[in-house]
């Protein structure tokens, strides 16, 4: 019996190992292999034996291609195995308060959520705006200047009219620039109580009692419990 010289061995080991059914192994290894192998030697056409330099380079193909295999489940182990030691240090933060990069803040009843700011350098004009989750803008504050270091901001959860807004999320912007009229770059924390921790697309996500969630990777503070602020004043520091 002849075999077709242009499948190759990797091409019979392909359709092997598609045609393999869940009753059987749904994995082959090098011992498969050398069977194919085997069989084709076997029932080779005598008249057109296979050539043994095709012979050793598919042999070479098969032993980089199960190399790599190796070397990619050994990685993707090793990502698991992080990923659920991350989880399982993150449950400690359930029921803390923690502070975390982040871009919004949230509003429940006469309760608002603290965002702290900092500045590397001075300030000529600094406003902060805050966004509807349809990204409308609905309320401006300007702070004017401001020197470098570290501030906070509360949000009175009113709109720039004066009316008090829905309870709910809504998205925050800080914006500065300096004298000369250049941007300045802020660095924006957020604040949240943790009820659960999720992961999405392999990150360790804390879940905010407010529906908010955070990196756990970006988390840089953890209290006692949630910071937030009375509706009755807006106050910059």
């Amino acid at each position: 019996m002849s075999v077709v010289a242009n499948s190759g061995i990797l091409g019979q080991y392909e359709a092997q190992k598609a045609s393999t059914t869940a009753a059987h192994k749904t994995n082959m290894d090098q011992n498969d292999f050398l069977k194919i192998l085997v069989a084709q030697l076997n029932h080779q056409d005598p008249l057109n034996p296979m050539d043994d330099k095709d012979m050793t380079g598919q042999l070479a193909q098969f032993s980089s291609l199960e190399q790599l295999t190796n070397i990619k489940t050994g990685i993707q182990s090793l990502v698991d195995s992080q990923n659920k030691g991350s989880m399982l240090s993150a449950v400690g933060f359930i029921g803390k308060g923690v502070k975390a990069d982040g871009y919004s803040l949230s509003k429940s009843g006469n309760s608002t959520s603290t965002v702290y700011y900092s500045l590397g350098e001075s300030v000529a004009n600094m406003q902060v705006n805050i966004y509807a989750q349809d990204g409308t803008l609905v309320r401006t504050d300007v702070i004017g200047a401001k020197q470098a270091g570290e501030f906070q901001y509360n949000w009175d959860g009113k709109d720039t009219s004066g009316t008090s807004l829905a309870d709910g999320n809504y998205g925050v912007a800080i914006i500065a620039e300096d004298s000369a009229g250049k941007p300045v770059l802020v660095q924006s924390k957020i604040s949240g109580e943790v009820s659960g921790v999720v992961t999405q697309n392999g990150i360790t996500m804390l879940q905010l009692k407010d529906g908010r969630s955070v990196a756990l990777s970006s988390v840089s503070e953890v209290v006692a419990s949630a910071a937030s602020s009375n509706t009755s004043t807006t106050t910059t520091q």
